[in-house]
This record gives structure tokens, C-alpha cells and sequence, in this order.
């Protein structure tokens, strides 16, 4: 999977946020894009942590801080002050709107001569 990167743009708007927000440690702004870019990655990977790509640093120093950032609540006021300014720009689909195959929703199963199953 490719590496997720963020736009000068969409980083100096995350920025913003991030110096104002009390709880959020910023330190060094490109080890912090970074750390913003891992997490990014691992939303849309859904890779375990552990197969975090090496580029992006150490998989459990950037878990532990993910794990404090969520305890003190960044993620949720940086999605509600940047989906405040949405720009409309990617649109995300929730997974309810995704059809499953029809047999997960209890389509008629198909069945052999002599009353076996397909596929079993």
C-alpha cells in the first residue's frame, strides 16, 4: 500500500488545530506530520500496528502517542473543528450504504441433485 501523504494545505490546517489544542503534543512539526501521516495510514490500511511501515518510525511509539491522543480526546475535536470547515473535497461512505453478497443477507442457497449443498 502506498504511503499517505498529506497536502501542505490539509497539514497546515491539522497544524493550526494542533497548537491551540491543549492536550495535543506537537514537538517537531515534521515528526509530527509524520505521526499524523502513520496514523492515516493505519485508518486505511487497517493493518495491525505492528505492520506499520518503517518509514513512518517506531510502530509502538507511535501507537503509545495515538492511544494518549485518543484518552485525551484530540481526534474527536480535530474531526469536529475540521469537519466544521468541510470542504467537501473526499467524501467518506459509511459501511452500511456497502452491499453484501446476497447470500449474507439470506438469499435462497443454491443445492445439488440429491439434496447436497453447493460447495459443501
Amino acid at each position: 500500500m502506498p504511503n499517505v501523504k498529506l497536502t501542505d494545505d490539509q497539514w497546515t490546517r491539522i497544524l493550526d488545530f494542533l497548537r491551540k489544542d491543549p492536550r495535543a503534543y506537537v514537538g517537531q512539526e515534521a515528526a509530527c506530520r509524520l505521526f499524523v501521516e502513520a496514523v492515516l495510514w493505519m485508518g486505511r490500511s487497517g493493518a495491525q500496528w505492528r505492520l506499520l511501515p518503517p518509514s513512518y518510525g517506531n510502530w509502538n511509539s507511535i501507537y503509545k502517542r495515538f492511544a494518549r491522543w485518543c484518552d485525551a480526546g484530540v481526534w474527536e475535536r480535530l474531526l469536529a473543528t475540521l469537519s466544521a470547515a468541510a470542504d467537501m473535497e473526499s467524501v467518506m461512505l459509511d459501511s452500511t450504504i456497502v452491499r453484501a453478497h446476497p447470500c449474507a443477507a439470506g438469499a435462497q442457497k443454491k443445492w445439488r441433485a440429491g439434496g447436497a449443498r453447493l460447495g459443501a
